[in-house]
């Protein structure tokens, strides 16, 4: 497969945020969203190639127990379900980061799926399968990243049209500076959405510097 980089950091979203995670992020992406915050890992380009068994090395050698797969858009690679269970057999927690426009379909059910489902400001809105729902497990979580009004209730309308409880762990993030946590936070309370808003914990600590 193509990896983009290997390396240990603190995980910045999700519910697991906070926590120190191995990253395992794979090159090339089949979308090119507007606000996408790693436009290096889209392509092939400085993507080195291994072998499932070199990458469980590798990120093993951290001695870390929490690992995420991501991308770029990481299920494009037909080997990343196979690391994902590589990486679950072997005792890991595992988490995948997905945009949810490739089938979720042989993902082990105890393998966390974070699935971004694109609000229009990508540039990508309906390209999310809707028939990857029928995957989502209580433990798995759906991510809107949020620019503006349009965003936020494309973001209720999917939460109330097809979520309807399945999963109760919902992230709104915003995209800054085009909108603010206040705001963002403002909005959710407003409305009394059960959803969590998501910082990326990684960006105020080291602000945009790679690897981290």
């Amino acid at each position: 497969m193509l990896i983009s980089e290997i390396f240990f950091s603190i995980q910045g979203e999700s519910t697991y945020a906070g926590l120190p995670c191995v990253f395992i992020r794979l090159a090339g992406c089949n979308l090119a969203c507007d606000w996408c915050d790693t436009p290096y890992a889209r392509t092939n380009g400085n993507a080195k190639e291994m072998s499932v068994d070199a990458v469980f090395q590798e990120a093993g050698a951290y001695r870390c127990s929490l690992v995420e797969i991501t991308g770029g858009e990481p299920l494009i690679q037909p080997e990343a379900k196979a690391l994902a269970k590589r990486f679950f057999d072997g005792g890991f927690s595992v988490l995948i980061e997905t945009n949810g426009t490739v089938g979720l379909a042989g993902l082990d059910a105890g393998i966390v799926k974070i699935v971004d489902v694109k609000c229009p400001s990508s540039g990508h809105a309906g390209s999310f399968l809707i028939e990857n729902m029928k995957f989502i497990t209580p433990t798995d979580e759906l991510k809107f990243v949020i620019a503006d009004r349009q965003d936020y209730e494309f973001a209720k309308e999917f939460l109330e049209e097809f979520v309807r409880g399945q999963t109760a762990n919902v992230l709104f993030a915003p995209v800054q500076p085009a909108l603010t946590p206040k705001e963002l936070a403002d909005w959710i309370l407003g409305d009394r959405i059960s959803a969590r808003l998501q910082l990326q914990l990684h960006k105020y600590i080291w602000n945009d510097e790679r690897g981290r």
